[in-house]
């Protein structure tokens, strides 16, 4: 009996945990009576798909049957296959809805409803408005994180590290931490390229006044804790936390870098008397095999590995506890592979390139789908997963919305079979001598270089 109540419990959890990517669901618990039953959406499409096959196939092979007999076994055989595959959830969002106006969903009927399906509620109703705000004599936005429900942190060209309100829309500028005198700047100053925030959301690192050292900050009041150098000679283009420690970054100069911040010197700064941040130096600094560039990087928790695009067209994986590099694989399309991210659940790899999206299997490095940016010309250049939606920055101003269960792109209700698309306004550009000479003034889209979610939506760019 124990045996059986353990498995019984397992196959309970396996059931919920295929829900985790429903919009909605809540487990129902009768006052009286037996539970109510239900069928996932996976199930349903299944049978649906193999009836519509097994009818399709019956009616070529078999066009002389006239008559059909059924016996009561074959129907009882299907009511048990549906019981054993059904369990006391709804994924209906009315459910949810009810519950919650009844009370039940504290304690009685627990229940899960996704952001995301607010997120496409908006989108697929045209229900995101653009507001416009200047910030200043700036360079191109490249990277953004989301502090707080109220709050976006974003790095510019110009080595400008900028928190917003967007309630107020009111701006503070956070200085830029100094290198030490032993430092050896790059060649040419590139600005900020990367904000990462750790798991528990208490350090943020970011690019330090030289381009090629790490700056990290402690947060929420992003007092400044250390600077980490002597780990490139070239900018750094990304930053992932493999913890709440330990970070790694990876730079145009083909290496990356493991860094460590720890407890003690978190606390020689706090304690200090004058407000003085630390200087740290890299554990390892490895050379990426086959890579001319490292453009952009991320860690994938549920492999403990650190995935690496390079701008020679190549991915790259790491081994996150040994730091030793696993294998590497020729990317789909060859021309400016620019952005990367991970979806864990789904064990996908998202690479952004000139003409397309690329979704990668993260076990394998096989390509599983490629996405067109709908335009020729068209680059995308940043990506990122928001439950089933993978959204696409293009160089054009477009935002694209890719929905991984339909595989296709969402589609607005206002405009039937019309793909959802948001398209940054021009924004403010400051008109000197450099931007007359390369830009047409008449002719200027901006390209969106960073985007990211917390509730409301927030799209950041040139």
């Amino acid at each position: 009996m124990a045996s059986g109540s353990i498995l019984q419990n397992r196959m309970e959890t396996n059931k919920e945990s295929t829900n985790l990517r429903e919009l909605a669901y809540v487990r129902r618990r009768p006052v009286e009576g037996h539970g109510t039953r239900s069928i996932p959406s996976k199930i349903v499409t299944s049978k649906a798909h193999y009836r519509q096959n097994s009818a399709s196939a019956s009616t070529q092979d078999n066009k002389s049957l006239d008559f059909i007999y059924y016996d009561d076994e074959s129907e009882d055989e299907d009511a048990v296959a549906a019981t054993e595959n059904s369990y006391d959830i709804s994924c209906n969002f009315v459910d949810c809805m009810m519950n919650r106006q009844r009370g039940d969903h504290r304690k009685f009927q627990t229940m899960k409803l996704s952001s995301e399906y607010g997120t496409r509620h908006m989108l697929s109703n045209s229900m995101l408005k653009e507001h416009e705000i200047k910030i200043g004599n700036m360079n191109k936005v490249f990277c953004s994180q989301w502090l707080s429900h109220k709050q976006v942190i974003f790095g510019t060209k110009c080595n400008k590290l900028v928190v917003m309100d967007v309630s107020t829309k009111k701006i503070d500028h956070i200085p830029s931490l100094q290198s030490s005198e032993t430092s050896v700047p790059p060649d040419l100053e590139r600005g900020i390229n990367s904000i990462e925030i750790n798991p528990s959301r208490t350090l943020l690192s970011t690019g330090a006044s030289n381009s090629n050292d790490v700056a990290v900050y402690r947060l929420p009041t992003l007092d400044p804790i250390c600077v980490g150098q002597f780990g490139h000679k070239d900018w750094i283009f990304d930053q992932t936390w493999i913890d709440d420690q330990f970070l790694v970054s990876g730079s145009r100069d083909g290496s990356i870098s493991l860094w460590r911040v720890t407890d003690q010197i978190i606390e020689e700064v706090t304690e200090a008397d004058i407000p003085v941040h630390q200087y740290m130096s890299p554990l390892l600094t490895k050379k990426c095999k086959q890579a001319d560039k490292v453009r952009a990087l991320c860690y994938n928790g549920c492999a403990q590995e650190i995935a690496v695009i390079s701008l020679n067209s190549f991915i790259h994986c790491w081994n996150a506890v040994t730091m030793k590099q696993i294998m590497s694989k020729k990317l789909p399309h060859t021309l400016e592979n620019c952005c990367l991210t991970t979806d864990e659940e789904y064990q996908l790899y998202a690479v952004g390139s000139k003409s397309h999206a690329d979704l990668l299997d993260s076990r394998t490095l096989q390509s599983v789908r490629k996405i067109s940016s709908r335009s020729s010309g068209c680059g995308i250049r940043s990506v990122s997963f928001k439950g089933n939606i993978l959204t696409l920055g293009t160089g054009t101003g477009l935002l694209l919305f890719w929905d991984l269960r339909a595989c296709k792109f969402l589609e607005s209700t206002m405009n039937s079979n019309r793909a959802v698309q948001l398209k940054a306004g021009r924004g403010w550009v400051e008109r000197n001598d450099s931007f007359m000479d390369a830009y047409q003034p008449n002719k200027y889209t901006p390209a969106i270089y960073t985007h990211c979610y917390d509730g409301n939506y927030v799209g950041l760019y040139q």
